[in-house]
């Protein structure tokens, strides 16, 4: 995948160039692209004062940066102990066979990602679904189905 290094080069001179820039680099260029690309960081080690091998220890370290591309939609599916409880098995093999990918896969298109995440901080409205920043609560294999569905639309 080819990345536009001249963005790359933009968000490294309006952020800065220091150490203590690294998270707040990477969080733009996570921004920009939707993941850390390995050309991002060969480039950003080239222009600050850090190296590719501290720039990827943090972005290993965190679990907020992604280090390969993912859907428009992230699709989190909570598997916490109310939704494990509540079903949260049952939709993720729906949403499974719907979206024809497995956990931590996208969509052959690239619209979708479907992840199994430890919780969500939604219980009482379990089980979960989160799409992007938006829940939905108290589904089935269905209603996980139909949710998809009308994203897909």
């Amino acid at each position: 995948m080819s990345i536009d290094l001249a963005r790359v080069d933009a968000i490294v001179a309006e952020t800065g160039r220091g150490p203590e820039m690294a998270i707040p680099i990477l969080q733009k260029i996570q921004s920009e692209f939707r993941f850390v690309p390995i050309e991002a960081i060969a480039r950003i080690a080239a222009q600050t004062e850090m190296t590719e091998s501290q720039l990827f220890g943090v972005a290993t370290f965190y679990s907020q940066f992604r280090l390969k591309p993912v859907g428009e939609k992230i699709i989190k599916v909570c598997h916490g102990t109310a939704c494990h409880v509540g079903g949260a098995g049952g939709l993720s093999e729906a949403l499974e066979e719907r979206l024809g990918v497995k956990d931590g896969e996208n969509t052959a298109d690239m619209k979708f990602t479907l992840l199994s995440v430890a919780c969500v901080g939604c219980c009482s409205l379990a089980p979960v679904v989160m799409v992007d920043d938006t829940t939905y609560g108290r589904l089935d294999r269905k209603k996980a189905v139909a949710v998809i569905d009308d994203l897909a639309r």
